[in-house]
């Protein structure tokens, strides 16, 4: 599969949230949230912040391709607490996608182990013997039969590597535009992937207020 850079310049960055702690952005499909392995993978989420905050560093990671909201600490203590607000699972995440086929089920709970699938890496895959514990909880929004997808509310208990998109796949509904898990129809559908971080809930560092933040997905 052949791939070139390109991500998006405008905006540079879209701002939610700023004060001297943290910031909280949209970040669009297609741009990492750090940079890759090559001078042509630089540009991402972090290097644009770090270009007036130099000390910025991320607390928790978006795939390339999906959109949506990420918090990134200015300051060390910010970053420290913030980290380990992520690893206690004392955040609430929400995504938005929208998956090839109609589901059935009005929503539940996969509770799939997983581990990298290093033959076709990056790519993930259920493994029972050696994965880790995964668990994604979902719920349907609504069902348009007419062009045969489901749009999905998601709340990764977990934040394991492609989690919502190997769970979704693993239901039999890989999640539209998808080019590392779906093929013909379901990959032509859609010109991104239909994954986005629509919501986040935290305690801010030093505050300790409660935070709380929708973006509703762009596609």
């Amino acid at each position: 599969m052949e791939f070139y850079y390109n991500p998006p310049i405008e905006p540079w960055l879209n701002i939610l949230y700023q004060d001297e702690e943290i910031m909280v952005v949209d970040k669009p499909a297609e741009l990492l949230s750090v940079p890759g392995k090559g001078a042509e993978l630089h540009d991402s989420i972090i290097t644009r912040v770090q270009w007036e905050f130099p000390t910025a560093e991320t607390v928790h990671r978006l795939d390339m391709s999906t959109s949506g909201i990420l918090v990134i600490a200015l300051t060390k203590a910010a970053e420290r607490e913030l980290k380990r607000q992520f690893r206690e699972r004392e955040t609430y995440k929400r995504y938005i996608a929208d998956v090839f086929g109609i589901m059935e089920e009005e929503g539940g709970i996969i509770h799939l182990p997983l581990i990298c699938d290093w033959e076709r890496r990056p790519r993930q895959m259920v493994c029972f013997e050696r994965g880790k514990e995964a668990i994604t909880a979902y719920q349907i929004l609504f069902r348009n039969r007419q062009e045969n997808f489901t749009r999905v509310s998601l709340n990764p208990l977990t934040g394991r590597s492609h989690q919502l998109r190997v769970h979704l796949l693993s239901l039999g509904h890989v999640i539209l535009g998808d080019r590392f898990y779906a093929q013909g129809v379901a990959l032509q559908q859609r010109a991104r992937l239909a994954l986005h971080a629509s919501e986040l809930k935290f305690i801010h560092p030093s505050t300790k207020e409660a935070l709380h933040f929708k973006v509703a997905p762009p596609f």
